[in-house]
């Protein structure tokens, strides 16, 4: 899954593709990288991020939906929280409902994706953008994490929605510490026992920054720092940062991910193409 971010703050990407000229020719170039499903987003989930508006939203996203739509060939997903954002995605030529909070924040949602039959990508989040990065405490993470997550199926379930429609994100940085994340990956299958496709997004993540920041001097691995106040200070992202990201995707592979959201298409292209042969040849 690439990630296309048409929003002026996103941790990694913010404000790179604010036009729609530049977002559907970054769109374009991503699915030449061999990304099998576009995640397209016009707000911001980074810590510590404010809302928009939904005429806002609407107007990041639709005009590059419906410029994409009719020129690729692969499913177009809409990262969002809102049903009527969602909604109008749909329209536009978008196929999958990428919602952060796991239908929870705007009760139309699960009627919308039940009635259009679309696929849903159900995350786990402890807290919301705004708070969720603020010493995030579990009492038994792993079961907590697995526990909600199968609640939110079984809801979308009873809401009409197909099971073979229903993905599930552990939510990699959405309320959880560095040893959480790598708790989320080393345990993934935990949550593909739960029976449904399982998409993780570590890409350029700050576990990753900070994991190998503790193993060297951080002026050798410049990155992106998110300061408390919402402003973004965009440095470049580092080859370690980049490198670090695709072995958290192929363990991510490994341990039973169908689905990586990443923004280097290319290098996850060629991570899971190796992996899949590995685990596919024969004696």
């Amino acid at each position: 899954m690439g990630i296309l971010n048409t929003t002026p703050d996103s941790f990694s990407d913010g404000g790179r593709y604010l036009t729609c000229e530049s977002a559907v020719e970054h769109g374009l170039e991503l699915v030449e990288q061999g990304a099998d499903i576009l995640d397209i987003g016009g707000e911001s989930s980074r810590p510590f991020s404010a809302p928009v508006s939904v005429q806002e939203e609407l107007d990041r996203v639709i005009p590059v939906i419906e410029r994409l739509a009719g020129r690729i060939d692969i499913p177009i997903s809409i990262d969002t929280v809102k049903a009527h954002v969602a909604r109008e995605a749909l329209n536009a030529g978008a196929s999958i409902i990428n919602d952060i909070t796991a239908l929870e924040r705007d009760e139309l949602m699960a009627p919308l994706a039940a009635e259009r039959g679309v696929p849903v990508i159900l995350m786990h989040m402890k807290g919301s953008p705004a708070t969720m990065q603020i010493d995030p405490q579990y009492e038994d993470f792993l079961n907590e994490i697995r526990t909600y997550l199968d609640q939110r199926a079984r809801f979308a379930l009873n809401c009409g929605i197909a099971p073979e429609h229903i993905i599930l994100d552990p939510g990699i940085g959405f309320g959880k510490t560095v040893e959480h994340n790598l708790m989320v990956i080393q345990y993934l299958d935990k949550i593909g026992d739960l029976g449904f496709p399982v998409l993780v997004g570590p890409s350029r993540k700050s576990f990753v920054q900070k994991t190998l920041s503790s193993r060297r001097d951080a002026r050798q691995c410049p990155s992106i720092s998110i300061n408390p106040d919402g402003n973004n200070a965009l440095t470049p992202i580092s080859p370690a940062t980049e490198t670090g990201t695709m072995a958290a995707v192929a363990a991510s592979i490994m341990k039973g991910a169908h689905i990586i959201r990443v923004h280097d298409v290319a290098s996850a292209r060629a991570v899971a193409d190796i992996i899949n042969a590995i685990q596919n040849v024969k004696i």
